[in-house]
């Protein structure tokens, strides 16, 4: 069986909730619900979010090109179209399976969360 690897980003919540920015495990890699709240629009918020994805898969040994599912959930979907050309230059030529789906977030001032899954094998 596979090592389980944890990979951390050092933010607050990691530690209040108990859980990792992602996890390794054999060729996959599993990526946290990631924000931002580095600019007030969503689409600033869903590029800010997916450098921090970038750079854990990064860590574990993986790239956005590996990624195979992606999440966007947002608390207005009213919101996500404006993602769109941020979301283009990301997965443009990935083109993973997704999903978006209105729902609370934890702050108000989050406009925006991504989780993904990547596989390298």
């Amino acid at each position: 069986m596979s090592e389980r690897r944890l990979i951390g980003s050092g933010g607050p919540w990691e530690e209040r909730v108990a859980y990792s920015r992602a996890v390794v495990r054999g060729d996959w890699c599993f990526v946290s619900g990631t924000t931002s709240t580095a600019s007030a629009d969503p689409a600033g918020q869903a590029d800010a979010a997916l450098a921090i994805i970038a750079a854990s898969l990064k860590e574990g040994g993986f790239a956005m090109t590996d990624v195979v599912r992606v999440r966007y959930l947002l608390p207005d979907a009213a919101d996500f179209e404006a993602c769109w050309p941020v979301l283009r230059r990301w997965f443009g030529d990935v083109r993973p399976a997704a999903t978006m789906q209105e729902c609370g977030l934890i702050d108000p001032a989050m406009r925006i969360e991504i989780e993904v899954t990547a596989y390298r094998g």
